[in-house]
């Protein structure tokens, strides 16, 4: 009929959400009552529920019926979009599937080689459906478990969370979505580790924050959490602490999605941090040789990214937790069907996210799961963890069989702990319905009463009934409107008990973000539709501290806990109601599973079904045996969860690591010229004074600031020209000046690094269409060394490196054709940072100039050249997908280029080359590690170890020579190799050359869906200055002595 044509939108609406019509109580449909219970309830678009009240609200029906038609619509668009998001799942799904079974027939392939046939049951072989899994057993009977005799080790252990607001005391835990229980976790781990025997310091990093937005404690560079052991007779240093360091913009409290391009600033922060630390602790309780950390544990995917490049610098052992995941995430999100994976990518930063997570895999020697179902179902969709993959590998290490350089991560399930010191659990309560008595009669005053039951109470018409508790942030994953909506609806349960809310902390909803906001009015709005005024308790505000009197409430009322989650990773409030005698209600989807199988204090549920919800919960309160033998199970089990037996399981798991730590093949001695080196280190300090001193007096150049003269001040005079009388005195048996002038011919021993403040690095890419390096680049180099000529004392104190993806031999070549010496510069870092070299310094018969040994060493970890030769060759040449039309294949081994720490390729087909992430990902299913690139405009691509590259070679040389990151200089160009964006963010300062690189190789980095640029390279950075390509040398020198001052 005209007029209503919205009916077949109405009717396809029906048929396209697969819902079932609802009979009444007289077996009559009511389609009004269906399109708001079935089908918008359904949707779950609280749009569409608002554009309904103004539906039921117009009187006019021609209105009416237009906006009905337009709701239709409406949902016909979003069951279709549902639809196509569900193809694309089960496409993406099916198609991952494939690539897993591909990588595992790879792996089989190049394993079996050397295999004899008793060990080839080892290899891989698909499951078939429906038949039974074989399972490995673990033997971990070679692991010592961690004892009081470990009391004489002094270890030091680093954690790491960046996100939220982390202090010792006062959490302000549900203050936002990023202050939430894993703050509450690392601080109580730090706490409880600087307890057990063996471990001297727990340093827990995290941001500081200088904003006026938030309490003043949060800037506090150090907070002592505890001392260590009461009767260790420890250091000063001893205990844990939290250490904040400062990174992002400073003035400025940041969500977690912000803070992913300034992780490398927290990266060299932190490793200023490690090394001072690291000294400090040699002096105490090392012999005077540094006390490296034992392991650094990386809490979150920001955090674990930031332990795999800290882990990287200083090649000690990485440990991982990630507590939520973010594939993961995206699944749910996806499934959900109300954000494209741009827009989820958008507001997430969720791809910036995964990768953080595959880089942890990729370091990481162990991941600490709270549960098994977080090893299989979530690390599992992983590209860098394969569980039947990682077993394989396991049995062939231990037999001592090669894996061709592949390694999956080991997977621990180790519980979070919980302090029990403060948990008072009432004796066993009598028979009978809790009483009113008994929450006010522990007292002789009111006074004794703690306010947050006064505050609880002052909600509930009759708070002698048992309370049913849930405890968690307003985030809708933690589905508390279905909660709600099970107390409401089931009658019984409403006479029987109440419910409290406890939903972290507020003070205007309006003001609240979004989710949480919307998940309050939510409830709200349902306390009312259900008229459960005097029954439900929402409090708006409680302390941390109040956390356990909540519990204690709710125990003396006999009542019950839940955690109604749609999926929860682990579920610590569990563990916590537990321990004050609460059974428990909890999803069964996560954490929560393996919590009941050691507890058996409660039951699980189906989060989604809000009946199974409502009978749960009446069963428990309703049945008093039920409640009591729940009570005393989880009472009895609770031990489990300690956090001594957690401490203990963790440091047995991470001792049965492989432990490294820098070895210097190398010595370091205290200095063959001590006594100048001193003496330069006073003059240094003179100068800074100097220089201060010619600021204050309107001096115009660094010249100048050496004229002690117009200072006024005879003191600093003095100084200088006894430190000068000092220096210039000739040394016993020192021959004339002629003699001296040869002398430094000769190779010095130690690098000229080390008596450098600063560092400039030319890390420009400037290639032609062939790869070889253009001329422009060696009058570059001329003029950035005219630039240090113009000041004597920059010069004196300012080290030039250069940094280049070409092989030392061709680049000694390509200098020497501008007669540039090898030894104008203090360090090289060539082939993409997979060798170091100090011209000068360490040199073969004849001069040639060798590798750093100490940095191949230090690469060395995870380093599968024979596997990756395989590997790549097959993948990069091979017909998936495409036929490269050259016919030697798309790429071809550069033997020349090569070395034992890079392997180098010619792109014959740069048409046919796989992006760098499209590539790592295949790598990683085969358990491969590496870093790999495009570099010298597109024309090569090359592999290097997974703890090599530029970026990190430059805080190899702050960790090997003390040269801090923060005070070097990166030249750059506008683009660059694949690595480009690596070296740009970090606490160093970048200039940036503009049209000096015509062409770079980022194009081939991402594929379409990846992270961004915006997630690597930090806006509005004032350690990043740019400068004509052209410019002279006093411009330049200019730019670097502004970079300098501003970083100051």
């Amino acid at each position: 009929m005209a007029g209503n044509e919205w009916i077949n939108g109405y009717l396809e609406a029906i048929l396209e959400s697969g819902a079932k019509p609802s009979l009444g109580e007289k077996d009559t449909f009511n389609p009004t009552k269906y399109f708001v219970e079935e089908v918008v309830t359904g949707v779950d678009e609280t749009d569409l529920h608002r554009t309904w009240i103004k539906v039921v609200a117009t009187r006019n029906t021609r209105d009416r019926s237009s906006r009905l038609e337009n709701m239709c619509w409406r949902i016909w668009h979003l069951a279709r979009k549902n639809k196509q998001l569900e193809w694309e799942d089960v496409q993406r799904v099916a198609h991952r599937k494939l690539e897993r079974e591909q990588g595992r027939k790879d792996v089989t392939d190049d394993m079996s080689e050397d295999l004899s046939e008793g060990e080839k049951g080892d290899i891989i072989e698909p499951v078939k459906p429906g038949s039974p899994r074989k399972r490995l057993d673990r033997n971990f009977s070679n692991v010592e478990v961690w004892s009081e005799s470990n009391k004489e080790k002094k270890l030091y252990i680093v954690l790491i969370s960046l996100h939220g607001l982390i202090r010792g005391d006062n959490m302000e835990l549900g203050r936002d979505s990023d202050t939430g229980g894993q703050i509450k976790y690392v601080v109580e781990l730090a706490r409880a580790l600087a307890k057990m025997p063996g471990v001297y310091r727990v340093d827990l990093f995290t941001r500081q924050v200088l904003s006026s937005e938030v309490d003043w404690s949060y800037s506090e560079p150090t907070e002592m959490l505890s001392t260590g052991p009461e009767d260790a007779n420890l250091g000063e240093s001893s205990g844990a602490y939290i250490v904040r360091i400062p990174f992002g913009t400073r003035d400025k409290y940041l969500r977690k999605e912000l803070l992913w391009p300034h992780v490398p600033e927290f990266v060299d922060g932190a490793l200023a941090h490690i090394l001072n630390m690291s000294k400090a602790l040699g002096d105490q309780i090392g012999g005077g040789q540094p006390v490296w950390p034992y392991v650094i544990h990386g809490h979150y995917a920001d955090a674990g990214d930031s332990a795999a490049l800290l882990s990287g610098a200083l090649n000690v052992p990485m440990v991982l937790t990630g507590h939520s995941l973010g594939r993961n995430k995206l699944e749910q999100l996806l499934k959900q069907g109300r954000q494209s994976k741009e827009d989820i990518n958008s507001t997430y930063r969720i791809m910036r996210r995964i990768e953080a997570e595959e880089l942890s895999l990729d370091a990481a020697e162990l991941v600490i799961t709270s549960t098994k179902q977080e090893i299989e179902e979530q690390w599992g969709l992983y590209d860098g963890f394969d569980v039947r993959l990682e077993k394989v590998l396991r049995a062939r290490m231990r037999r001592g069989v090669n894996c061709h350089g592949r390694f999956m991560p080991r997977m621990a399930v180790i519980p979070p702990g919980m302090d029990f010191s403060n948990v008072v659990v009432q004796e066993d309560i009598a028979e009978g319905d809790g009483d009113i008595a008994a929450l006010t009669n522990e007292a002789s005053s009111p006074k004794a009463v703690p306010p947050i039951w006064t505050e609880v109470m002052r909600f509930l018409t009759n708070p002698h009934k048992p309370m049913i508790l849930a405890l968690s942030r307003p985030d809708p994953k933690k589905n508390i409107t279905t909660l709600v909506k099970a107390f409401g609806e089931c009658k019984p349960l409403r006479e029987l008990a109440n419910l409290t809310l406890i939903m972290g902390n507020r003070d205007d909803i309006d003001e609240m973000s979004g989710g949480n906001s919307s998940v309050l009015i939510t409830v709200l709005k349902l306390i009312d539709k259900y008229d459960l005024y005097g029954q439900v308790a929402f409090p708006k505000h409680h302390k941390q501290s109040d956390v356990p009197e909540i519990y204690r409430l709710a125990g003396k009322t006999k009542g019950v806990f839940i955690n109604p989650a749609f999926i929860e990773p682990f579920g610590l409030t569990l563990i916590e109601a537990a321990a004050h005698g609460l059974p428990m209600v909890a999803t069964k989807n996560g954490g929560p599973v393996d919590i009941h199988q050691a507890l058996h204090n409660g039951l699980l549920v189906d989060p989604h079904d809000q009946n199974s919800i409502a009978d749960a919960l009446l069963k428990l309160v309703a049945e008093k045996n039920l409640w009591h033998e729940c009570r005393k199970n989880g009472l009895k089990n609770i031990h489990l969860f300690s956090w001594p037996e957690h401490c203990r399981t963790y440091l047995t798991r991470v001792a049965a690591c492989r432990m490294r730590h820098p070895q210097w093949q190398t010595d370091t001695p205290a200095d063959e010229h001590a006594a100048e080196y001193s003496l330069n280190d006073s003059l240094k300090d003179v100068m800074d004074m100097s220089l201060r001193l010619s600021i204050d007096g309107d001096k115009t150049s660094l010249d100048e600031s050496l004229d002690m003269s117009a200072s006024g001040d005879n003191q600093v005079q003095d100084q200088v020209k006894k430190l000068l009388s000092k220096m210039n005195k000739p040394e016993a048996g020192a021959q004339d000046s002629d003699a001296d002038k040869k002398l430094t011919d000769v190779p010095s021993k130690y690098p000229m690094l080390r008596k450098r403040r600063r560092l400039i690095v030319l890390a420009v890419d400037c290639y032609d269409s062939n790869g070889a390096p253009e001329k422009k680049m060696i009058n570059l180099i001329k003029e950035i060394a005219k630039a240090f000529k113009l000041d004597a004392q920059f010069a004196r104190q300012s080290g030039f490196a250069l940094s280049t993806a070409m092989p030392m031999s061709e680049l000694a070549e390509f200098l020497k054709s501008g007669n540039i010496k090898l030894t104008d510069f203090d360090a090289l870092i060539c082939s993409s940072g997979s060798e170091v070299y100090y011209p000068g310094t360490y040199t073969e018969e004849g001069g040639k100039p060798c590798p750093d040994p100490d940095y191949a060493t230090h690469i060395e970890y995870r380093w599968g050249s024979d596997g990756l030769k395989k590997t790549i060759w097959k993948l990069m040449n091979s017909t998936e997908g495409f036929k490269s039309s050259h016919p030697s294949g798309v790429v071809e081994h550069d033997l020349k280029s090569s070395n034992s720490h890079c392997l180098s390729y010619v792109i014959k087909d740069l048409s046919k080359a796989r992006k760098v992430d499209d590539l790592r990902q295949k790598l990683r299913m085969r358990g491969l590690r590496c870093h790999l690139m495009y570099c010298r405009n597109s024309t090569r691509m090359q592999v290097v170890p997974l703890l090599a590259s530029r970026s990190q070679a430059l805080r190899y040389l702050f960790v090997r020579w003390r040269l801090n990151v923060a005070n070097m200089c990166v030249v750059l160009g506008e683009t660059g190799d694949t690595d480009h964006e690596e070296m740009i963010s970090g606490t160093h300062k970048t200039l940036i050359m503009k049209d000096v690189v015509g062409k770079g190789s980022e194009e081939l980095l991402r594929t379409p869906g990846s992270y961004l640029r915006d997630d690597i390279v930090p806006e509005d950075n004032p350690l990043i200055a740019y400068i004509k390509g052209g410019a002279a040398a006093r411009e330049i020198f200019d730019t670097l002595r502004q970079l300098f001052k501003t970083a100051v």
